[in-house]
């Protein structure tokens, strides 16, 4: 595990901590929702969607600290057997015509949607549900915002590779 160097780095590590959390949490709540529902027949709506909640939690919270880490898909193959500068030409480039620019589009097309349900805050459809789902899909404008912050800190860090790279080249042609 690599050690947080900047200060995205840093809150993307809390996040990353509290993706965890979330996880545990929701795993404990599945035991619960399936050992209320199995050994004593009962069940309960409200938790069902905590179950829901953390989950998407989890999710949306973890997708930066999963950058950061390098877990995203790619084509590893090729990837692994390049020199550190050409990593960093692929990270710097695919953050830029990609990353950046599906960060901004999913903001942009969830703000009214989750403006909308922030106006009326929107409730469970269950009688019985949670009455937070305005905050549910608060996550859908968190979620890009932590990516493009962590999506920038890795372009500046594949900036600065490059930048070092090309001084390594230029001092050893010398």
């Amino acid at each position: 595990m690599t050690t947080p160097h900047s200060p995205i780095d840093t809150f993307t590590a809390f996040c990353g901590k509290l993706t965890a959390w979330a996880t545990l949490a929701m795993m404990l709540c599945t035991c619960f929702v399936v050992l209320a529902r199995y050994l004593f027949g009962s069940g309960s709506i409200a938790l069902q969607e905590t179950v829901i909640y953390l989950h998407a939690f989890a999710f949306m919270l973890g997708t930066a600290f999963t950058l950061q880490r390098g877990g995203h898909v790619r084509v590893d193959i090729f990837y692994r057997n390049f020199s550190a500068r050409r990593r960093a030409l692929v990270d710097a480039c695919g953050a830029v015509l990609f990353l950046l620019p599906t960060c901004g589009l999913i903001f942009w097309l969830s703000f009214d949607y989750v403006g909308s349900s922030w106006a009326i805050y929107e409730r469970s459809a269950e009688s019985a549900g949670l009455p937070w789902v305005y905050l549910l899909k608060t996550l859908l404008l968190i979620m890009p915002t932590l990516l493009l912050l962590q999506g920038l800190g890795e372009f500046l860090k594949s900036l600065r590779t490059l930048r070092s790279s090309a001084n390594d080249s230029a001092t050893a042609t010398r």
